[in-house]
């Protein structure tokens, strides 16, 4: 069992995540280094040794983020991509053994209110496609919901053009090329590639959107036939689909041993493409949690888990889905459901 942590600025401390019952591992990253630098060896062993003296271990990096011009299959790329191994390989040397990364055009995961009110009283997170098509674009991302990294108008601008020009098969071959030059990497390293699903599963400001289905998953672990090349399998972002059958799709990519990293996270959808964020029972959501769960501990599922997003719970302010206390229960909650079935 593992837990998100954003370094030494995180409201969340390593002393406190330390307490959970069970959490063992920590899922951090280098999160100052710009996007297509190299990631130094240095500076990774700082990060794990700061964990390490608080009796955690780095268990997960989450994520070395893709350049856009990679995604876009842009001149340059093979320099990008061989920066990207070299990252890798820093990874595999200071014994991290699973990379969580993602393949999503210039946004990363999105929301359109970062504290919708539930009925207790707690705040979740909540995305509705109606409400992201009335949001303006044209002065950059400043103060849009969900996206920590600032574009400028012009910048932001360029992109979407350039996008725009990109079809969702031309998407699949840029991220057939990149794995084919790095997969060979994370194999000497000894790194597990687990690439996370778009979220949320389907195109958003008519961007390209192509991890969004067991079907894509699939295609995803057939591009480079290798055990290194696999998926983290996020339950949130899969389930905000009504037609993903998340127990069939975990058993299907469970069975084949691409399954490197769990998110475990519960969702209710209220709409077509709209959705919250709630507690991490089963009955609390639209994922059957204990039916993914099942599927992961019948094909032998051995790697991290951790509890995603969470509410913000008894008044704690902090970094939105990621308070302390909401993923706490979740960790605990998982940890019960899987012992449960270990009997």
């Amino acid at each position: 069992m593992t837990f998100r942590w954003f370094g030494a600025d995180d409201p969340v401390s390593l002393r406190h995540i330390r307490q959970i019952p069970g959490v063992r591992g920590v899922v951090s990253a280098l999160y100052d280094v710009p996007v297509g630098d190299i990631w130094s060896r240095d500076n990774l062993d700082q990060l794990a040794g700061s964990i390490d003296a608080e009796g955690l271990e780095l268990a997960v990096i989450e994520s070395i983020p893709v350049h856009e011009d990679i995604k876009l299959g842009r001149s340059g790329r093979d320099r990008l991509a061989d920066q990207y191994a070299e990252s890798i390989g820093s990874i595999g040397e200071i014994g991290v053994p699973v990379l969580c990364y993602n393949f999503m055009p210039v946004f990363d995961w999105m929301r359109t209110d970062l504290s919708m009110r539930l009925p207790d009283g707690s705040f979740a997170l909540a995305y509705d496609d109606e409400v992201l098509a009335r949001m303006d674009l044209s002065k950059g991302t400043g103060d849009l919901p969900g996206w920590a990294t600032a574009y400028d108008s012009a910048t932001l601008a360029g992109l979407l053009d350039a996008y725009s020009r990109v079809s969702e098969e031309q998407l699949w071959d840029n991220l057939a090329w990149f794995l084919e030059r790095i997969t060979p990497a994370a194999e000497s390293a000894g790194v597990k590639l687990a690439i996370h699903p778009d979220d949320p599963p389907w195109p958003v400001f008519g961007l390209p959107r192509i991890i969004t289905s067991g079907p894509a998953l699939e295609k995803l672990v057939g591009l480079v036939d290798s055990p290194a090349n696999g998926v983290t399998f996020c339950t949130g972002s899969l389930g905000a689909h009504e037609a993903n059958d998340l127990p069939a799709m975990a058993r299907r990519l469970g069975e084949k041993g691409r399954i490197h990293f769990a998110h475990c996270r519960n969702v209710k959808r209220t709409g077509p493409r709209a959705f919250h964020e709630v507690a991490h029972l089963a009955g609390d959501g639209d994922v059957d949690m204990h039916g993914v769960l099942t599927a992961l501990r019948d094909t032998g599922f051995d790697g991290p888990m951790r509890p995603d997003h969470g509410r913000m719970i008894w008044d704690e302010r902090g970094r939105p889905g990621y308070g302390l206390y909401d993923r706490a229960l979740g960790a605990t909650y998982l940890q019960g459901l899987w012992e449960g079935l270990s009997i």
